[in-house]
């Protein structure tokens, strides 16, 4: 765990983190390890996702950990009006605020954008939702899982004729947190070369929409809709997955006119590597079932170790698939500095660190993800400086957790 304090990129930078479950949540997850102060507002029950998957021995997700690194947590009862006015002294201090509830919710608190405009004017407000703060959609709920497929991602992912296949992660909403830190770090930039605060309005099915590649002028050009391919890339060739003798599979990225005939040739298949109809990516597309069946039955025929231990040599794009037992074990991403250690309740667990990597003001996890309300006292005592009387009186009527 990084307990030192650098001149991290974004220190002084303060964010209230008023969303929960991933896409906010996670763009101040972003926001924070390279040096934001965080304040996440939770109800008093806390972000659900304390509770998702797999828990700890106190009953708080492993993820939590992870996700929740670096922030203060407050607790606040947004249904009562005295937590509203505690979130909106919040926000009129920040530099800048991430909500992902559905459009409209922060408006019937009273927290929406316009609250703000004079009070600060330089806030850098950042709304993450399914479909957006307008159009016909913007009301409708939103979750990655959908958001994915009307994103245009799900129908270009899985194999011709299948149901089409989601990732088992939430893609959609991790996509969309990291297009909300680059809209935050666009506006925040754009403040200091004198402008004020703006709205920056992410919606996950455009962040999902942002990854389509050609897909939309390919369309509207030449009337091409792609669909699902299996493991290989539409017009590419060859890129595949390959199983050897192991039962393990390979990656092989053989698509440039060299590498292809540099593969070719360390898998034997010297005949392929000099044929002229294969010596272009166009004619590639065209045989692509021929060379797949080749590079099938090469792989087939040896260990996957051997199979990358031949490309590398041959400097042809290969690897294996990992599992995150595979990662943890593997010299490369440990030399990387790929994770990091925090202690839970005495006890060691790694996270992931988040990138990317800055050679003189790297980020870093100054604290795992903590207990519900663990910052009440310090945010809302010293920094809103309530007393200790109306304190009391705010947890006796549960605004505070």
């Amino acid at each position: 765990m990084n307990t030192q304090n650098p001149a991290l990129p974004l220190q002084g930078i303060r964010v209230i983190e008023m969303g929960q479950l991933l896409a906010g949540p996670f763009t101040g997850t972003l926001l924070g390890y390279f040096g934001a102060d965080v304040i996440k507002v939770e109800p008093p029950g806390g972000d659900p996702i304390r509770g998702w998957r797999t828990l700890d021995d106190s009953g708080t997700s492993f993820w939590w950990r992870s996700l929740g690194r670096n922030k203060k947590c407050v607790t606040l009862d947004l249904k009562q009006d005295a937590g509203v006015d505690l979130a909106r002294q919040l926000i009129d201090g920040a530099d800048v605020v991430i909500e992902n509830f559905r459009p409209g919710t922060m408006e019937a608190w009273g927290l929406g954008p316009e609250q703000f405009k004079q009070s600060n004017p330089g806030l850098v407000y950042t709304r993450i939702s399914g479909y957006g703060q307008t159009g016909p959609y913007a009301p409708r709920p939103g979750y990655a899982s959908v958001c994915e497929g009307i994103g245009g991602f799900r129908h270009v992912n899985g194999f011709p004729g299948e149901r089409p296949v989601r990732p088992n992660l939430s893609m959609g909403d991790t996509v969309a947190g990291i297009h909300a830190a680059l809209g935050i770090m666009m506006a925040l930039f754009q403040r200091q070369r004198g402008g004020t605060g703006q709205v920056v309005d992410v919606a996950l099915y455009e962040a999902v929409f942002n990854l389509l590649e050609a897909v939309i002028p390919e369309y509207d050009g030449a009337g091409q809709v792609r669909g699902a391919s299996g493991s290989t890339v539409t017009g590419i060739v060859p890129t595949n997955t390959y199983r050897c003798s192991d039962d393990k599979y390979v990656i092989i990225g053989g698509n440039g006119d060299s590498i292809f005939k540099r593969l070719m040739t360390a898998a034997g298949r010297a005949d392929m590597a000099d044929d002229a109809r294969l010596s272009s990516n166009a004619g590639r597309v065209t045989h692509e079932q021929e060379i797949d069946a080749a590079l099938e039955n090469w792989c087939a025929s040896h260990s996957s170790s051997e199979i990358l231990a031949t490309l590398d040599e041959a400097r042809v794009p290969a690897g294996p698939i990992y599992s995150a037992a595979d990662m943890v074990a593997d010299p490369h991403f440990q030399a990387r500095g790929l994770f990091e250690q925090v202690e839970i309740n005495g006890k060691p667990l790694k996270i992931p660190a988040i990138l990317p990597k800055l050679a003189d003001t790297p980020g870093g996890t100054r604290w795992p993800g903590p207990d519900v309300g663990a910052h009440n006292d310090e945010v809302l005592r010293r920094d809103l400086g309530l007393d200790d009387a109306t304190y009391a009186a705010l947890k006796a009527s549960g605004v505070i957790g």
